[in-house]
């Protein structure tokens, strides 16, 4: 087992962990989680021996194997397979072996060397490690590829990919969910709950951890509290303690009754539609936790709409996809996506775009947002339509350079110059005070963006959102670098917000608690999906499987 007794850990001034102790068990899965800077990857260098605690004592029996995530991006020409069977280090000590037994001429080495082969694997492990590749979303057409052919998201894919072949007594996941959509995920969920070692994960993903941990480990204080449970009960177990406390209640009550008069509102106008009510039930799981979300460090919400056009737009035999590169022949056909588009978006839907990897989310959000022109038909826009989009690559909109309120600066005169309005007036001292309610105060507005963490720049650009306005709201994976309170605080947001979502992303916890509508894109159309996100999640194993027997 893995013992912590009376643990000091510090990053240079910082404690991080102050006279803390826990035992986790053989075998046990466990969520660990705590506020950013709380020392969550700090305990993850402890554990796997790269920082060493400052006082108490440590111990991990010696014989265990770990495996974690690499964090650097590989370079290598190799072919995709290759790299992630190299990832199976019992193997490569197998092989070495044989290599100097050989050499050695010795036969009873060489043996022993060939047992030790075949029990490691051998014969089956160009299966095994395409067998997680293909899991993890990557095409058959990609299993020899070199791994220096994709991009960044997809190396750290085979990164995982390549922790995953590792045998291992213990694995350390620190946000393993990051670059993967949802069918990835569901894989991944299914393959972890089959895993026979000690799994320790630090996961933003409510569901993700709820699915495959049974106790969760929460940094508080500096103070390490074991829950027996997975995530929903860690929270529930909190909001009761958190209740005991009457100074609380008192500071929160305000915020508990806000929540609470929103989520009766919205029951009592719900449709029977799964969708529906599956967001009832989420909406009442966070009226459960009110108190939880209520001390977060950090709450915002969404101004009402200056106007809602309706329909907010009408696409009519659209179709959409991306225009020939520009060095292409003269004559190029444009890459069409998805096809034949007759849809229409209403003043105050909630729409979660739904599709396995690759069949067109993306695209269409981007083709909403103006930022592809449609390949073909005719997208109608309601006067006075005021977008507000958060791309994918969200942090591709910030210049590294700048400051966020040089950021600020330039949007509001953009938005002057548009003959728009935004939330508050255009002067510096307006635009500090609401820098300041996203938790970006004193020096930070000064603060160069490329020196800031994924999560400060995703909480820039919904800063940016949120002033401009708007009343369509583009969402495709806004979650990726956002940690649980400020996921919660942007559910929340999301409910109270007055105009129209669209949301594309592969946290379900978020698009069961704001979606009541869900369209399916798949097999180049978009259909309406019927179903829950439950549903969803059958449809996606369904289609994998078919896909692998296909293959």
């Amino acid at each position: 087992m893995i013992t912590l007794k009376n643990v000091t850990l510090r990053r240079g001034a910082k404690v991080l962990l102050d006279s803390a102790s826990v035992t986790l068990n053989p075998g046990e899965k466990v969520g660990l989680v705590g506020r950013n800077g709380a020392g969550k990857s700090s305990l993850f260098g402890l554990l796997n021996g790269s920082l060493h605690e400052d006082a108490g004592d440590y111990s991990i029996p010696t014989q265990w194997r770990m495996a974690q995530v690499a964090q650097d991006m590989p370079e290598t020409e190799q072919s995709a397979t290759d790299f992630v069977i190299e990832g199976d280090t019992v193997l490569l000590a197998a092989q070495r072996e044989v290599a100097e037994a050989e050499a050695s001429d010795d036969g009873m080495r060489m043996a022993h060397a060939y047992m030790e082969l075949h029990d490691a694997g051998a014969h089956d492990a160009e299966a095994r490690a395409q067998a997680l590749i293909l899991g993890l979303g990557f095409k058959v057409s990609e299993l020899s590829q070199p791994v220096n052919s994709f991009s960044g998201g997809w190396r750290m894919r085979l990164q995982l990919a390549r922790a995953l072949m590792c045998p291992s007594d213990l694995l350390l996941l620190d946000e393993p969910t990051n670059h993967l959509d949802l069918d990835a995920l569901v894989w991944l969920e299914a393959w972890l709950k089959r895993y026979a070692g000690t799994l320790i994960v630090i996961s933003h993903d409510r569901e993700f951890l709820d699915a495959i941990t049974s106790v969760t480990l929460h940094i508080d204080n500096a103070r390490l509290v074991r829950y027996g449970g997975n995530y929903s009960t860690f929270e529930d177990m909190r909001a009761e303690q958190m209740l005991l406390q009457q100074a609380a209640v008192a500071k929160q009550a305000d915020k508990i009754a806000h929540l609470k008069k929103f989520i009766d509102r919205f029951k009592a106008k719900a449709s029977k539609a799964k969708q529906a009510q599956s967001r009832v039930k989420a909406l009442e799981r966070m009226e459960k936790i009110a108190p939880v979300l209520a001390d977060a460090e950090f709450n915002f919400e969404f101004q009402e709409p200056a106007n809602l056009p309706n329909p907010m737009l009408a696409m009519a035999d659209v179709s959409v996809g991306y225009p020939p590169p520009d060095d292409a022949p003269a004559g190029t056909p444009p890459t069409t996506i998805v096809r034949n588009i007759n849809r229409s978006v209403h003043a105050g839907q909630r729409l979660g775009i739904l599709g396995a990897n690759g069949q067109g989310k993306s695209t269409l959000v981007k083709t909403v947002a103006r930022a592809l022109a449609p390949i073909s038909g005719e997208l109608t826009e309601g006067k006075g339509l005021n977008i507000g989009y958060f791309a994918q690559q969200e942090l591709d909109v910030l210049r590294p350079a700048d400051t966020p309120m040089e950021h600020m600066i330039r949007l509001a005169k953009d938005t002057i110059a548009a003959g728009r309005s935004g939330w508050v007036a255009g002067r510096e001292q307006d635009l500090r005070s609401f820098l300041g309610t996203f938790n970006f105060s004193g020096d930070m507005v000064k603060q160069p963006v490329g020196t800031m963490s994924g999560g400060e720049k995703a909480r820039l650009v919904l800063c940016m959102i949120v002033w401009q306005r708007p009343n369509l709201l583009l969402l495709d994976e806004p979650t990726n670098h956002l940690d649980l309170s400020t996921r919660e605080a942007l559910s929340v947001a999301l409910n109270e917000f007055e105009g129209t979502v669209m949301l594309v992303s592969h946290d379900r916890a978020l698009l069961r608690a704001v979606c009541d509508e869900f369209w399916l894109v798949t097999r180049g159309g978009i259909e309406p999906f019927d179903g829950d996100l439950d549903d969803y999640q059958r449809f996606l194993l369904n289609e994998a499987k078919r896909a692998r027997e296909a293959a």
